[in-house]
C-alpha cells in the first residue's frame, strides 16, 4: 500500500500559492510580514534541557486545523472540501471531542448532532485550546511532539504569506505550551510539495526561526528536546518514490546547513523515511546514494503508516522489519525510532474521488500490537502519527461518539471512552520502558486498569 501521508494537504496548497485561502476583507501578508510572529520565551519554568529519545514517546503534532471565526481569515483549512465544509463536504473522518473546551475555543459550523445541537470544531491557533492539548500529553504521560512545520510555507513563492503567519504563531503556541507543562519538543520539517527550486527560501526560513525564535539555543526553552548534546530537528520526506520535486543532493545540502554550518547549524538530524528505505523497494527510491544521505543522520524514523493492515498477524514480520533496521542503525552509530498508529481512514476525504480506505483500529488492538512488536525488537522509544490527524483517521486525542449526523459519515471509537488512545499510548510508554508486563493486547486492560 502506498498512503501518502501529506495527501489531503495538496487541494490546501493550491489555495495557498493562489492567495485563495483567504477569507473577506483580510489584507495579502508579505512573507518578512509573516515573520513577525516569532520571537523567543518569555520565561522558563525548569533548569536544563529535555535529554535523549530513550524511553520517551512522542507524537506527530500538524497544527494545521483553522476556522471561520479564529482570526487567520483561512476559513476552516483542513476541514473544508473543495472549499465547503458542510454535510457531504469535509476532509475529516473522527469529529473532535469539545466537551472540556470553553465557549471561546468553539467555532459554529454548520453540522448537526443526532438531538439537533450545533456541532462545533476548534482552531490550532486559539492559545487556549492548544495549551490543552499539550496539558493532555501531560496528563496522560506522553513525552511531547513533533510539531509539523511544511517547508513549503515559506519555501514556494506565493502571493499572500498568510499561511506561514499562523504556521509561526503555531510553532510560538506550541513552544510556549510544551514549557508552561514540561513537555520536551522538536522541530519537524516536513519537505513535501517543494522543489529542487525552493530551498534557498528554505534556508532563508530557517535563518528565521534560528534568528528570530532562538529555535535550539534560546536560554528560556527549557522544553527543546536534545539528542547527543545538540538540539534534535527532524527532516520528512526523504527518499520516497513519489515523484517528488527535489532531489537527494538538495536533501543533503539542507542536512549539512543545519548540522555543519558555524553560524546555521548545530543540529542533531532525524530523518523520515520510506518504510522500506533499507532495502530500496517499494515506497523508496533506488538511488544508490539514498544511504549516502541517510548515514548523515543522527535518528532514523521509517514511515509506517499504511504499510500493514494486521499488525497482530504480521507482528512477527514488524519485529524481523525492526530488527534488521535497527542492526543497519547500529553499523553506522545511527539511532532509531519506529512509528506507531492508531489505524486509518480518509473516506470523506478521498470517498468522491477514488476507492477510500480505512484501516480499522480494532479497539486499539492494532496500535497495541505494534507498540508491543518496537517493544520485542529492543525499542525503548516511539513517534506516534498522530496526535491530532483527524482528517486522515490516525489521531489519537480525544474524539467524540457522538458525531454528526447528515451526508457525511463519522467514524468513532465505539465502545471505548473519548480518551481512550491518549490513555493507551501512555500504557505503552510504561511498555517501552519496561515499567509493566508485555501484555498481549490491550484488551487486556479492563476498565479497572485505567488510572
Amino acid at each position: 500500500m502506498t498512503i501518502k501521508r501529506q495527501y489531503g494537504w495538496v487541494a490546501c496548497l493550491l489555495l495557498v500559492l493562489t492567495g485563495r485561502g483567504a477569507r473577506g476583507d483580510f489584507a495579502v501578508i508579505p512573507r518578512e510580514e509573516a515573520y513577525e510572529e516569532l520571537h523567543p520565551a518569555k520565561s522558563s519554568q525548569v533548569q536544563g534541557r529535555p535529554s535523549e529519545l530513550t524511553g520517551r514517546v512522542m507524537v506527530g503534532y500538524q497544527g494545521w486545523f483553522r476556522a471561520e471565526g479564529d482570526g487567520s481569515g483561512m476559513g476552516f483549512e483542513h476541514y473544508s472540501q473543495q472549499g465547503r465544509f458542510e454535510p457531504g463536504f469535509c476532509t475529516i473522518d473522527f469529529w473532535p471531542e469539545l466537551s472540556e473546551f470553553d465557549a471561546d475555543e468553539l467555532y459554529e459550523t454548520p453540522f448537526q448532532h443526532r438531538d439537533g445541537r450545533s456541532a462545533k470544531v476548534f482552531s490550532s491557533i486559539n492559545p487556549k485550546t492548544v495549551d490543552r492539548h499539550f496539558a493532555w500529553m501531560a496528563d496522560y504521560g506522553i513525552d511531547g511532539p513533533f510539531v509539523q512545520r511544511f517547508g513549503v510555507h515559506g519555501a514556494a513563492e506565493q502571493k499572500d504569506y498568510r499561511s506561514l503567519k499562523f504556521e509561526n504563531r503555531k510553532l510560538v503556541l506550541c513552544r510556549d505550551a510544551a514549557i508552561r507543562h514540561q513537555r520536551c519538543w522538536a522541530l519537524m520539517y516536513d519537505l513535501s510539495e517543494l522543489q529542487d527550486a525552493d530551498f534557498d527560501r528554505l534556508a532563508d526560513d530557517w535563518k528565521h526561526l534560528r534568528r528570530d525564535m532562538r529555535l535550539g539555543d534560546d536560554p528560556n526553552d527549557s522544553a527543546y528536546l536534545q539528542f547527543r548534546g545538540k538540539p534534535l530537528v527532524a527532516i520528512w520526506g526523504v527518499g520516497f518514490a513519489d515523484d517528488r520535486g527535489y532531489g537527494l543532493e538538495k536533501v543533503a545540502w539542507f542536512i549539512r546547513l543545519l548540522r555543519d554550518n558555524p553560524e546555521w547549524g548545530g543540529m542533531s538530524i532525524m530523518l523520515g523515511v520510506p518504510y522500506h528505505w533499507r532495502e530500496q523497494i517499494n515506497d523508496a527510491v533506488t538511488a544508490a546514494e539514498l544511504h549516502d544521505v541517510l548515514r548523515m543522520a543522527d535518528v532514523m524514523s521509517p514511515w509506517s503508516v499504511g504499510r500493514f493492515r494486521n499488525a497482530k498477524e504480521d507482528m512477527n514480520a514488524l519485529i524481523e522489519h525492526q530488527r534488521a533496521d535497527m542492526a543497519w542503525c547500529q553499523r553506522w552509530g545511527v539511532d532509531y525510532l519506529p512509528v506507531v498508529w492508531p489505524g486509518f481512514s480518509w473516506q470523506n476525504m478521498m470517498g468522491q474521488h477514488e476507492k477510500s480506505t480505512t484501516i480499522s483500529r480494532d479497539g486499539g488492538a492494532f496500535l497495541w500490537a505494534q507498540f508491543r512488536a518496537a517493544a520485542m525488537a529492543g525499542n525503548t522509544s516511539a513517534y506516534v502519527a498522530m496526535f491530532d490527524e483527524i482528517d486522515e483517521g490516525t489521531a489519537i486525542f480525544k474524539c467524540t461518539n457522538d458525531p454528526p449526523i447528515g451526508a457525511s459519515k463519522f467514524q468513532t471509537f465505539g465502545a471505548d471512552p473519548p480518551d481512550h488512545y491518549l490513555w493507551l499510548v501512555g500504557e505503552a510508554g510504561q511498555l517501552l520502558r519496561g515499567d509493566m508486563p508485555q501484555r498481549k493486547s490491550c484488551r487486556k486492560l479492563g476498565p479497572d486498569d485505567r488510572r
